[in-house]
């Protein structure tokens, strides 16, 4: 994930990080109708009925910003198979750190002097750069939304189509064959 530019998201929510109380603090992002339009058009849905998210906002080292909370969201999508709309309910962790660009703290996550930079699959992501002051934290908990969306959506029931059996081709006249007969007839 990357920092998108302010604003750039239906849920935008710019916080200024640089007056972080020392214990954090907890942000609400609740959606209206116009940005449940906008999440939906973004994000190739039929509609989306609620998307709501709680982030605690709170510092990380010295100059970095770690968000943790949850994103809910009900969206209706549309199955892969039969095209119908399916109800979904989205619900996603959020875990998030952001450092700022060209800071100390930033270089440390740059891969050393043999370029290879090693990375546990299962461990937590690395951090993101964000230009501070500003960070919308909006965008963070659409990245989340997004990535717990369903990307192959089926309607109950519906099963995924099958491969047709493949039925073996008809036996077809070797195009030899008569080269053969010409042949045996010619040594007769």
């Amino acid at each position: 994930m990357s920092m998108p530019a302010a604003g750039s998201s239906p849920v935008s929510h710019a916080i200024n990080v640089s007056v972080l109380p020392q214990k954090g603090r907890d942000e609400t992002i609740a959606a209206d109708g116009a940005q449940l339009e906008q999440l939906a058009a973004a994000h190739g849905l039929l509609a989306a009925d609620s998307f709501k998210a709680t982030v605690h906002v709170r510092r990380w080292q010295r100059d970095g910003v770690r968000l943790t909370g949850r994103v809910s969201a009900r969206v209706t999508q549309q199955c892969v198979v039969s095209l119908e709309p399916v109800a979904a309910t989205v619900e996603a962790e959020i875990d998030a750190i952001y450092v700022p660009q060209g800071s100390a703290l930033e270089r440390r996550m740059e891969p050393g002097e043999g370029g290879d930079l090693i990375i546990d699959a299962e461990g937590p992501d690395l951090p993101e750069p964000f230009e501070p002051p500003m960070l919308d934290i909006g965008a963070v908990t659409e990245e989340f939304f997004a990535l717990a969306l369903d990307p192959y959506p089926r309607a109950p029931g519906v099963a995924p189509p099958s491969e047709k059996a493949v039925e073996p081709a008809e036996e077809r006249e070797n195009p030899f064959a008569a080269l053969k007969a010409l042949r045996q007839k010619g040594d007769g």
